[in-house]
């Protein structure tokens, strides 16, 4: 078991390194000069050269790559924006607090809300709350995110005037936002919590516990349930895993000031260190979260874990 999550952690390394060189080359060939940008349509050329060479942008490219892997990787220095003036870690984690709490408040909706109504919608197949939910899981799911937000701003703040439209503050401020970001989670949850609860329901081991005289609360909470909520971590997971990245639709129309404004600023400004700091810290937290959800599979399923122990000792016994 320790093993595999070593292996894991090592291949962590070797992706975070392919992610940040990546970003790097794309970059370079993208069209737009940083400098220009930065000094406006009314600089000379050689204001711009003169820029050029004070952002590090006139070096040949491997200098240039291999500077910006010593300092990431070395020094943790993901450099200064070129549009803020600021170190991108500073900005970023005074950002990552507001981003969090709007993504992790809303997987907590799609949690409490989604799986309850996915189990109802199963344990009740075909009838009015099952045709019901898959219709308005259908409808969340098809909706864009950017119109269901600007439909809300409409409806709630320009028309009935009960909450603000833009910015961050108290309560209210967060109310629209975490519904927008997550209405189709929820609408995803219960599809695949129904899915599961279905593909569940008709096994061996429901039929002897349901012979053996128990409950249907003991069936489904007991046996049904944990079994079921296999391939719902899954997609919970990766849900999870965007929940710091995922949110720059939402940020963007509502102006909340997260992780996702201030990388679509930086991809429209073309500040190269704001892309490539937030692109390879949000790749490292997927990673992250993605190893945590593996091995949370081996706490719910001890067949996984099975695996992981049988990995190791055939890697031990060198067969």
């Amino acid at each position: 078991m320790w093993k595999y999550i070593l292996k894991r952690i090592l291949w962590l390394i070797v992706i975070m390194l392919s992610v940040a060189v990546v970003i790097f080359v794309i970059l370079w060939f993208v069209p737009g000069d940083p400098a220009q940008i930065v000094l406006g349509s009314g600089a000379t050329q050689a204001d711009i050269e003169r820029q050029r060479e004070i952002m590090g942008l006139n070096r040949p490219f491997l200098v240039q790559l291999g500077t910006y892997l010593r300092d990431v990787f070395l020094r943790f220095d993901f450099g200064e924006s070129y549009v803020y003036g600021t170190p991108v870690i500073k900005e970023f984690a005074a950002r990552l607090p507001r981003t969090l709490g709007l993504g992790l408040i809303s997987m907590v909706l799609n949690i409490v809300i989604g799986i309850p109504l996915g189990v109802n919608a199963a344990i009740h197949r075909n009838s009015f709350q099952d045709q019901g939910l898959l219709i308005m899981a259908m409808v969340f799911i098809s909706v864009p995110q950017f119109w269901l937000a600007l439909m809300m701003v409409v409806l709630f703040s320009v028309k009935l005037g009960w909450l603000p439209p833009y910015g961050v503050g108290g309560l209210s401020y967060w109310v629209m936002p975490v519904l927008a970001n997550s209405l189709s989670g929820i609408a995803i949850n219960a599809r695949m919590t129904r899915s599961a609860v279905l593909e569940t329901i008709r096994s061996d081991f429901v039929t002897t516990a349901r012979a053996k005289g128990l409950s249907e609360r003991v069936v489904i909470y007991k046996h049904m349930l944990p079994n079921a909520m296999i391939p719902v971590v899954n997609g919970l997971g990766m849900q999870l895993a965007m929940v710091v990245g995922g949110t720059v639709v939402i940020e963007q129309v509502f102006s909340f000031p997260g992780i996702g404004q201030y990388l679509l600023t930086g991809v429209i400004s073309r500040d190269y260190p704001v892309i490539r700091g937030s692109v390879l810290i949000l790749a490292l937290f997927s990673a992250v979260i993605t190893l945590l959800v593996d091995l949370f599979y081996a706490y719910l399923d001890p067949r996984i874990k099975a695996q992981y122990i049988n990995y190791g000792s055939k890697k031990k016994g060198g067969k």
